[in-house]
């Protein structure tokens, strides 16, 4: 029985990765929160790590301690995210305590929870990392097309991605694989409040079952082959950009440029 954790469980993409993995019946999931019990509305088979707030310093070593009582971690998913906007406006420019919270949940709380799981010996030999990214991260695919602002999302996830690099060559001498993925867009209350809703239908969003059984299908065959590599699984057909910078008839799943 494989032991899942899921680091964001409660809403969008974490809420339906949770939900699949507890619905396969020989895993035993743990998910994490931001409050002090667990949602309703999941089975009885996952287990919930209360309490858990990517903002505060501490949290890696408060995970591990939640952690300690069970066996080592087989795959361990981090998709925790927030979205803020943001443009060059007078109106709507950088935001000084949000782009902070983007920077914190998506590139620095991972070293922590990453780093305090390895030395408590919770991720060893053979565990998978997974490190939810996105395309917008990828500073190859930002263009004309699409243009700036946003600037401190895609820029932590960009963050993410040298995370995730970094972090498999640190640990692939354990035998730990690190995979940095972006999922797909999706059709979540996350890019719905930030007005991304208007996108949907011409950007080919999905679901976010959809993306998490796409998603759960990867971790699933993840070897050391790909540890420390950055991929689409469901391939370029969300990606805006892919095609005027990458060209056409480009494969599914998709390694995506830096």
């Amino acid at each position: 029985m494989a032991l899942i954790v899921v680091v964001g469980a409660t809403r969008g993409l974490g809420a339906s990765v949770t939900k699949q993995y507890a619905e396969k019946g020989d895993n035993s999931v743990y998910g994490t929160t931001r409050s002090s019990e667990g949602p309703k509305d999941f089975s009885a088979d996952v287990k919930w790590l209360t309490d858990i707030d990517l903002m505060q310093p501490n949290v890696g070593e408060k995970l591990a301690d939640l952690l300690d009582l069970y066996r080592p971690i087989d795959t361990l998913i981090i998709t925790a995210g927030y979205f803020a906007t943001e443009d060059f406006t007078v109106d709507e420019g950088p935001d000084w305590e949000k782009e902070q919270r983007m920077y914190t949940t998506s590139s620095i709380a991972p070293v922590f929870i990453v780093h305090q799981l390895v030395h408590k010996g919770l991720l060893r030999k053979g565990s998978k990392v997974v490190l939810v990214s996105s395309e917008s991260g990828s500073i190859a695919l930002r263009h004309p097309k699409e243009g700036g602002g946003n600037y401190a999302h895609h820029a932590s996830k960009a963050a993410l991605n040298m995370v995730g690099k970094l972090l498999s060559l640190d640990l692939q001498d354990q035998g730990i694989i690190v995979s940095i993925v972006h999922p797909g867009f999706m059709r979540t209350e996350m890019t719905k409040g930030v007005g991304f809703d208007k996108f949907w239908d011409e950007g080919g969003a999905v679901t976010p079952d959809e993306a998490a059984k796409s998603l759960v299908e990867w971790t699933d065959k993840l070897d050391t082959s790909k540890t420390g590599q950055y991929w689409a699984p469901r391939g370029p057909g969300d990606i805006g950009t892919a095609e005027v910078v990458l060209g056409k008839n480009l494969a599914t799943p998709l390694q995506l440029p830096w």
